[in-house]
């Protein structure tokens, strides 16, 4: 059947973050004269990370956050964990890393999307996105010159649902009106992404650009459905 619906994950598929956070949080700090090592930072991050998402899944959306008051109270416990306990500080800074993630300079488009996504356009296959980010994914693509390729974007702040979840997945083929056989779906991770999209019956590809990756993928994904570059897509498009 005619492939009439192409989607997308986002992060580490078609564009990844140009510096660790660690590097992120550090440099905006010292521009409002907090001095902590990017080090320190990336190990307090991971920390705070994997508690605010154990506690409040999905950015708290069920217990009535928003995703952006989840991200604050984040920054915030990463700079505690480092010894910076200044409120008058922490609000500010947590505040404008948030804003300033959506710029263009702090994300690297891959080099291989760009042309991969002009080709789909011109063999008229529809786009969208399906990704377990928050409201600010649209700001991010419309920066980096991606946006205008997809009919839609959808994340898992949007609608309630994360991946793994099977719901998001339905919910994308309803807005685009198809059946999952006549879709596609392409991302990173073998779970959220790949099994995920299976489980509802649309096509899908893990896109492996690093060695280190294909463990846990050569496991569990056939060789046929793994791409090492986006220009493998263009092939089997034609």
């Amino acid at each position: 059947m005619r492939l009439r619906l192409l989607t997308w994950d986002v992060k580490d598929t078609l564009l990844r973050v140009r510096h660790t956070v660690g590097e992120q949080y550090s440099m905006e700090a010292k521009l409002l004269g907090i001095q902590v090592e990017a080090e320190a930072l990336d190990k307090s991050f991971l920390a705070a990370f994997r508690t605010q998402d154990k506690l409040l899944p999905n950015y708290g959306l069920s217990q009535g956050l928003s995703s952006q008051q989840w991200w604050v109270e984040i920054v915030k416990k990463t700079f505690r964990l480092c010894g910076v306990s200044d409120e008058r500080a922490l609000s500010p800074l947590a505040e404008n890393l948030y804003r300033g993630f959506c710029n263009a300079r702090n994300w690297e488009v891959f080099s291989d999307v760009k042309d991969t996504l002009i080709h789909c356009d011109k063999l008229g296959i529809r786009m969208a996105v399906i990704s377990n980010f928050d409201s600010r994914l649209e700001q991010i693509l419309a920066n980096c010159d991606l946006r205008q390729h997809f009919q839609f974007v959808l994340t898992s702040e949007d609608v309630g649902i994360s991946k793994p979840d099977h719901r998001i997945f339905i919910k994308a083929l309803g807005l685009a009106k198809v059946e999952p056989e006549q879709a596609m779906h392409i991302g990173d991770h073998v779970l959220k992404d790949y099994l995920a999209a299976k489980a509802v019956g649309m096509e899908s590809y893990l896109i492996c650009r690093e060695k280190e990756q294909l463990t846990e993928a050569e496991e569990l994904v056939p060789k046929a459905h793994i791409l090492h570059s986006l220009q493998q897509l263009n092939s089997l498009l034609k």
